[in-house]
């Protein structure tokens, strides 16, 4: 059901992939970058020595480098990005001499400072960028590639990394992610799939339950339990989106309110129990 949920959200959402960089977290200070021409978007936090990333190109290939920082308040702009070729400089990236522009990004539902960048066909060789501010201490993405390539595994890992991006990154809560296509796409693919899934359910109780059994009746729950379904459901949906928005949480928020809406309790009809009073 997440996989299935996961790509009937990519095609509900598909628009809103296509300005959006592959995510990746700079876990150290020595990151290697595979497929330099397929466009990534590494975050990272200078922890008092600068970060160093390498490319080893054994033919000719785009090379796009932007420096962005996130727009958030303290946020300094004194980032520098030195690119290297087997030793010897090719370009320097200085962000205490650029006009940084506002820049919103729909995918994460996201702002940023979008500074200085670079562009140019690079041969065969070793390529490392350098990236470092004054006093070590600043947040930082690093754009690398143009190309946009988004498959399954990128769209799943981009659902994963988000919710940390933006408490980590953005200083923010990931419930704002609701306000991207892509969150809020999601909540209504899982919630249609719970949907379709609790009235197959209960097709298929009716149609093999004996005609007498409890186990056929359209509704089975009163008031009391269907207020308690309700409840449910919005606090696993409010669970979801304010922590790591999991699709199994946002499924089962979208099941628990199809309960409440249809006075149906799909655990209830598969032991034969009806709680719903006798008109």
């Amino acid at each position: 059901m997440y996989y299935v949920g996961l790509i009937a959200a990519i095609l509900v959402c598909l628009p809103g992939f296509a300005s959006a960089h592959q995510p990746r977290l700079v876990e150290s200070t020595l990151t290697e970058v595979t497929e330099p021409a397929i466009s990534k978007a590494y975050y990272g936090e200078l922890k008092g020595t600068p970060d160093v990333f390498t490319i080893h190109a054994s033919g000719s290939f785009p090379l796009y480098v932007n420096l962005l920082v996130p727009d958030i308040p303290r946020q300094e702009k004194d980032i520098l990005a030195t690119i290297t070729k087997d030793d010897e400089t090719i370009a320097t990236l200085d962000g205490t001499k650029f006009t940084w522009k506002t820049m919103f990004e729909p995918f994460g539902y996201d702002q940023y400072f979008q500074g200085p960048e670079y562009k140019a066909t690079a041969e065969a060789g070793t390529y490392v960028i350098t990236v470092s501010s004054s006093n070590n201490d600043s947040k930082y993405s690093l754009a690398i590639g143009e190309a946009e390539n988004f498959d399954f595994k990128e769209i799943r890992n981009a659902l994963t990394l988000v919710p940390q991006l933006k408490r980590d990154f953005f200083e923010e809560s990931p419930i704002s992610f609701i306000l991207s296509p892509f969150g809020w796409g999601l909540i209504l693919v899982l919630y249609l799939l719970a949907g379709t899934f609790g009235f197959t359910y209960r097709f298929l109780l009716k149609k093999f339950a004996k005609r007498s059994s409890v186990r056929t009746a359209s509704k089975n729950i009163g008031t009391p339990d269907r207020l308690l379904r309700f409840l449910i459901g919005i606090g696993l949906l409010l669970l979801a989106i304010t922590t790591t928005w999991s699709p199994i949480l946002i499924f089962f928020s979208g099941f628990a309110l199809f309960e409440s809406f249809f006075s149906w309790c799909g655990f209830y009809a598969a032991i034969g129990r009806s709680t719903c009073p006798i008109e």
